[in-house]
């Protein structure tokens, strides 16, 4: 079970850090990463790292602004988010896989565990 947090109403340039916990296991060994999907378009990739942790990817879209990362214990996986756009609004889900392979981090059919999201939303 993953649990996503740290949603909410912000203005544009504004920062937000999500949250993941991991209920009863850790990340070692599992490729985590978050995805979000904005009303009315398709759940898309936004970060993640790699099964060993020394690989991290991000979106075009939030390279700069977000930065993914994960707790010394690895049972928490945290995005940084700085500099919103109304464009970030979205529900953001984490997820974790314990057979993503470093070519297929933005795949989310390969993750086979998922947070039940939480929702940013960037308005002035």
């Amino acid at each position: 079970q993953l649990q996503a947090s740290g949603g909410g109403l912000v203005q544009p340039g504004d920062s937000l850090r999500l949250s993941c916990a991991a209920s009863g296991r850790s990340f070692r060994g599992a490729a985590t990463a978050w995805f979000r999907q904005a009303p009315g378009k398709e759940r898309e990739y936004v970060a993640s790292i790699s099964r060993t942790g020394g690989y991290t990817n991000s979106a075009s879209s939030v390279k700069g602004r977000f930065a993914i990362s994960t707790n010394d214990a690895k049972n928490s996986v945290y995005l940084q988010m700085n500099s919103l756009k109304p464009e970030d609004t979205a529900v953001y889900y984490c997820a974790a896989g314990y057979r993503v392979i470093t070519s297929a981090l933005m795949d989310d059919k390969m993750y086979d565990f998922w947070g039940q999201g939480t929702q940013v939303t960037v308005s002035s």
